[in-house]
């Protein structure tokens, strides 16, 4: 019988694997100074934005960190692949902008990380964008509701949380807004495809445009790559393109194309629970592991 040696395609890979696991194996993730706030956004759709929010939200959980994903477009995509109701009848996110409802009234726990929980999207949210026009302070409700839950956090005597991260539409409207200005840092996700930095210069020039008028701290501290094919030369020549134009803030970390990843939200779960074995569970836990790091380091 012959044995496979390294110098095959798929020898080469799963030993790089095993490498990379081997790297990962019982190591724990450092704590942030203070709650790291991200909003991931990208207005290009179909870039794999809901995807990375909750298997890196996930990953962080699993290393015992404890993470709140705020889930603001109207789809609900988060809510689902964390496992959390979102039918009309449902408080959720929508509750909390529209009608001052405290945000620890519509928290739900993730059924599969005990430190993870999510503040759901119904379908509500579709026409949060006109109600939100008439309201006092509309671009901060968000924050200010956020604020407030750290507050009720403390006097409960329950842990800081360590990570928020907020999920938005593919837009640039009121809900965005809140989202770039309740956080302190943008995660992009870039498809490693054709066009992956189409529509990127619009978006810095509204997170400018955020910066300079409702929230100064906001930073593009985080770039991931996604969707990445390692089989075709177009997929390397966008991740070099995209790393010389962005060198400090690209993840090491790449997601690549993976049927896992995309079945996983079908069954109500991330990759980290659905198959954690596989390239793209993998993936995820060296990105989320290396934002950790960045933390610290920052």
């Amino acid at each position: 019988m012959d044995t496979m040696d390294d110098s095959t395609p798929l020898a080469s890979q799963l030993l790089n694997e095993s490498k990379r696991r081997e790297r990962l194996k019982g190591r724990a993730l450092p704590e942030p100074d203070r709650t790291r706030f991200f909003t991931i956004s990208n207005q290009k759709g179909g870039v794999g934005k809901t995807t990375t929010t909750v298997n890196v939200a996930a990953a962080l959980a699993q290393a015992g960190l404890n993470v709140l994903v705020v889930d603001i477009d109207p789809q609900g995509n988060a809510s689902t692949a964390l496992g959390i109701e979102h039918h009309a009848e449902v408080e959720s996110i929508y509750d909390v902008l529209i009608n001052d409802v405290p945000l620890e009234e519509v928290i739900a726990p993730c059924p599969d990380f005990e430190t993870l929980c999510v503040a759901p999207a119904t379908i509500h949210l579709a026409g949060a964008e006109i109600e939100l026009v008439s309201l006092v302070a509309r671009e901060q409700r968000l924050r200010r509701a956020l604020d407030e839950y750290a507050k009720y956090r403390e006097k409960q005597g329950m842990p800081r949380l360590d990570y928020v991260f907020i999920d938005c539409p593919p837009s640039l409207g009121l809900l965005t807004v809140n989202a770039f200005v309740a956080a302190r840092e943008v995660l992009i996700p870039i498809q490693c495809e054709y066009y992956a930095l189409e529509g990127l210069s619009q978006l810095l020039k509204n997170i400018e445009m955020i910066q300079k008028h409702l929230n100064g701290e906001l930073v593009v501290s985080t770039i991931l790559l996604t969707m990445y094919d390692g089989r075709t030369n177009l997929a390397a020549q966008v991740a070099q393109e995209v790393r010389e134009h962005f060198p400090n803030e690209v993840l090491e970390a790449v997601i690549p194309r993976s049927v896992r990843i995309s079945e996983a939200p079908s069954y109500q779960q991330t990759v980290i629970t659905y198959d954690k074995s596989s390239t793209g569970a993998l993936s995820y836990m060296e990105a989320a592991a290396e934002i950790a790091d960045r933390g610290v380091t920052a």
